[in-house]
């Protein structure tokens, strides 16, 4: 695994840099309601608070539990703490994007976004393979996102954007989570889980890809976009109810 995380590093210094389409910010529902601009991709954000919210005050219950199953050792919290906490961030984050959307606005709304991926990747680790290495890379893990993201942003400063680095920290872990996931069996129940997160993730990926398209398909009642957040939402919220039911095996 690592030397296949060298060998993607590599391609994406090697690879023609990727830009952030101008395009990208002109969403297909800018539509004003309330005072609010951008309405709908604005106020579906709240999702993102709501089910991140729902991950930090379960975490807080469980530690407050001397007899949970949740976690085998209360350490193993640490990557869902930093994941559900990033999880809330990205609704003011994309709540701040979406106001008025550009490139400045756009830094804010990816941040917690890699985070999140990053932290669940630790998570996987930590639960199909080695609790300890699954903790040790999880600060370094959360660097990598981070640098990842200020590196398209200065780069699009320079004027030469490059989203390789971003595409890589987004996708390629979502890749090792789910190679990971069919390699290695989960010490814990409802393993399989993490397949049905991922799926919704992808399809609100699609539904992303298909802004406008299904906002003419609706006749204008919802866009792409604004599915997006909401689906993604859900697939962060099935964490939370993965955790709220499983139990460590054996």
């Amino acid at each position: 695994m690592g030397g296949l995380s060298v060998v993607v590093i590599i391609a994406a210094m090697l690879l023609p840099p990727i830009p952030q389409s101008v395009e990208y910010h002109l969403f297909a529902d800018r539509r004003d309601f309330f005072g609010i601009p951008n309405f709908s991709d604005v106020v579906s954000n709240l999702g993102f608070l709501l089910s991140g919210g729902a991950g930090l005050m379960f975490l807080w219950r469980v530690q407050r539990m001397p007899t949970q199953t949740t976690f085998h050792h209360g350490k193993e919290s640490l990557p869902y703490w930093v994941l559900f906490s990033s999880i809330a961030l990205v609704a003011f984050g994309s709540i701040y994007y979406h106001w008025a959307p550009d490139i400045h606005r756009l830094l804010w709304d990816r941040i917690p976004i890699v985070i999140a991926i990053a932290a669940l990747l630790s998570a996987t680790l930590i639960e199909r393979g080695s609790a300890n290495i699954g903790l040790r890379v999880l600060p370094l893990l959360v660097i990598l996102a981070v640098l990842s993201v200020l590196y398209w942003y200065w780069t699009e400063q320079q004027g030469r954007g490059n989203l390789n680095f971003y595409i890589v920290m987004q996708f390629y872990l979502i890749l090792l989570i789910i190679w990971i996931s069919l390699r290695f069996s989960s010490r814990y129940s409802h393993g399989r889980d993490i397949y049905q997160v991922i799926a919704l993730y992808a399809f609100a990926k699609v539904a992303e890809l298909l802004d406008r398209s299904i906002f003419a398909w609706t006749d204008g009642w919802v866009s792409g976009h604004t599915l997006k957040h909401l689906i993604a939402a859900y697939a962060a919220y099935r964490i939370v109810q993965t955790l709220q039911k499983r139990v460590l095996l054996g």
